[in-house]
């Protein structure tokens, strides 16, 4: 689905940016450039930025870690 009609920006667009770390509308704005234009859109982006927020973010994420436990 096409949330920012102005920039052509998908909600899966926007959710990626979210899982790479955006937290706001701003830093969307830089990942996809979603928000960028006439603002409309923001609040869109903020429940999705809320709804992924409230997901576990995957175990792959955290793969690099495993090799830190115990090293020093």
């Amino acid at each position: 689905m096409i949330v920012c009609h102005c920039q052509g920006v998908s909600d899966r667009s926007i959710r990626q940016a979210v899982r790479e770390g955006a937290r706001t509308v701003r830093q969307v704005a830089r990942v996809c450039r979603a928000g960028r234009m006439c603002g409309g859109c923001r609040p869109v982006i903020c429940e999705i930025i809320a709804a992924e927020a409230t997901e576990p973010a995957p175990v792959s994420t955290f793969s690099h870690v495993e090799g830190l436990v115990g090293a020093g």
